[in-house]
C-alpha cells in the first residue's frame, strides 16, 4: 500500500491537539509578526525544505551544545534555562501558537539570545536534525491523553522516541516531568526500549525536581489540584 503524503511531499502525520486558542492579545500578535521569523532555527517546514536538508547548527549557534524542549507551553522554563545557560543553544518546539506568542513576550523581556523557536510538530524538526547532536532534552508536562484509546498519541511512544533517540548524543540527558501516574508507567516502559537508561536509584530521585528546575504553570496547576509531580531522568545509552 502506498503511504499517503501531502502535496508538499511530507509524510501524512496525524497531529492531535490544539493549534490555536480563541483569542490572541494585540501584543501577542505583535510578537508573532515582529519576532517569530527572526527566531526560526532555519528551514524546517516541508514547503521551504522539501529535500529535508539538515540544519546548519554551527551557523545557528556557533558550535555551542544543542538542547531541545518539546512542548514548551508558555515558555517560562525554556527562557529560564536559556538565561541560566548562555553557553548552550536551545530550540523550543510548540505547535500551540498562543503558547508561542507567550514565549516571544518572555524572550523580549529576558533578552536571551540563545533560543530558537519551531512553532510546529517536533517530528518535522527531527527530520532536519543530524544524528547525535542534542545533548539535553526536556519533555515537561506533556499532554496526558488520559483515555486509554488515546495513549498512542502520547509523546512517549515509538513514533516520537525513536527519532528523539536518533538525534541525541550518547550520554545525553532526557528529562520528563508529569503529574499523571499512568504517564509515568508508560514512560518507564517505552523510553528504555528506545535506548535510554533511567537514572533513578531511590524514590527521592523521581519525587524531587532537578536543581535548576523552574516550576511551570502546569506544575502549579497540578499541585493546586492535588496531583503529585514526578521527575524522570534518563540517559541516552
Amino acid at each position: 500500500m502506498t503511504k499517503r503524503t501531502h502535496p508538499t511531499g511530507a509524510p501524512w502525520r496525524n497531529f492531535y491537539g490544539r493549534l490555536k486558542g480563541k483569542h490572541l492579545r494585540d501584543s501577542q500578535q505583535t510578537y508573532l509578526d515582529e519576532d517569530l521569523a527572526a527566531l526560526s532555527p532555519g528551514a524546517v517546514g516541508w514547503e521551504e525544505n522539501p529535500d529535508r536538508t539538515p540544519l546548519d547548527l554551527t551557523a545557528l549557534f556557533g558550535g555551542r551544545p544543542l538542547w531541545l524542549e518539546v512542548g514548551f507551553g508558555g515558555g517560562e522554563h525554556l527562557v529560564h534555562q536559556a538565561a541560566m545557560h548562555p553557553e548552550v543553544g536551545i530550540i523550543g518546539c510548540e505547535p500551540y501558537i498562543n503558547g508561542v506568542a507567550m514565549l516571544l513576550g518572555k524572550i523580549r523581556k529576558a533578552g536571551v539570545e540563545n533560543l530558537r523557536v519551531h512553532p510546529g510538530d517536533v517530528r518535522d524538526l527531527f527530520d532536519v536534525l543530524p544524528d547525535g547532536v542534542v545533548e539535553k532534552a526536556f519533555v515537561l508536562y506533556p499532554d496526558p491523553w488520559p483515555k486509554k484509546r488515546h495513549h498512542r498519541r502520547r509523546f512517549v511512544t515509538p513514533d516520537y522516541l525513536g527519532e528523539l533517540a536518533r538525534v541525541m548524543t550518547p550520554g545525553a540527558e532526557l528529562r520528563i516531568a508529569t503529574d499523571i501516574p499512568d504517564y509515568v508507567r508508560q514512560a518507564l516502559e517505552e523510553v528504555p526500549r528506545a535506548g535510554f537508561v533511567w537514572q533513578a536509584e531511590r524514590p527521592a530521585d523521581w519525587r524531587a525536581p532537578w536543581d535548576d528546575w523552574m516550576s511551570t504553570r502546569y506544575e502549579q496547576k497540578a499541585l493546586r489540584e492535588g496531583r503529585v509531580p514526578h521527575y524522570l531522568t534518563f540517559r541516552r545509552d
